[in-house]
């Protein structure tokens, strides 16, 4: 299992929100490269870039901040945010994402989905949000009323192989995961998937990797690794062991 250190980008700046809301953002640094280079110092192994602009315009806006990134830091990225057409998938890859994440496309354009896993294939990577026991879309903002299980369901149908799984409720909080959800959402993916949300201490990674969930490739850090409860090379040792 991999860490992902999370580097999410609002207005140019690394940020943090709690539980996907946009007014409740902490700046944490004010160049996204410069956290990127601490968590790389740390000994991260990929980093996780989230366009939080991008994700509520509808169109990338942070695609500058993953060239630095992707070019200087040494170690695969995965982004997302506003990829929502194919041209702006194309960008993203480009601008040298190793993996793109797709959230609310997966959703609402069928054609969109299709033709970016054709074209980009185990690259491609969708975001199931999930607020309140359903799967949210458009940053976070709206709910789709559908069941996490069932959408992962339909997405596997049409070809998606890899996932993130994030609990929005409990994303920035601090208060841990919860396990038995996290074990159904393996239960219900074929292929892979990150998680992310609520992560706060060494004793949360330990709990993901005492799952022994063979399809759970890695774990999404990013407030803990901020306010320094442990550091990313700690980390990354409790999902090794």
């Amino acid at each position: 299992m991999l860490l992902y250190p999370a580097i999410d980008v609002a207005g140019g700046r690394a940020v943090r929100l709690r539980q996907g809301r946009f007014e409740d953002e902490t700046v944490y640094a004010d160049d996204p490269l410069s956290a990127a280079w601490d968590w790389v110092e740390q000994g991260a192994r990929a980093l996780h870039v989230v366009d939080l602009d991008g994700a509520r315009a509808g169109s990338p806006a942070a695609l500058e901040h993953l060239e630095r990134i992707a070019r200087d830091a040494g170690v695969p990225v995965q982004y997302g945010g506003g990829l929502r057409t194919l041209e702006a998938c194309e960008r993203a890859i480009e601008g040298g994402a190793a993996r793109i994440v797709l959230g609310t496309a997966a959703f609402t354009d069928m054609d969109l989905l299709d033709g970016a896993v054709a074209r980009f294939g185990d690259r491609v990577v969708v975001s199931v949000d999930v607020r309140g026991g359903e799967v949210a879309s458009a940053g976070w903002t709206q709910s789709t009323g559908l069941d996490p299980e069932g959408v992962i369901e339909r997405l596997q149908d049409r070809g998606v192989r890899s996932f993130v799984y994030t609990n929005v409720d409990r994303d920035g909080m601090l208060d841990g995961i919860d396990a038995d959800e996290v074990w159904r959402i393996a239960g219900a993916v074929r292929g892979r998937f990150v998680y992310s949300g609520g992560i706060g201490s060494l004793d949360d990674l330990r709990a993901l990797a005492g799952l022994r969930a063979v399809n759970l490739s890695g774990a999404i850090v990013g407030r803990a690794l901020y306010e320094r409860r442990f550091t990313v090379a700690e980390g990354q040792a409790v999902l090794d062991g």
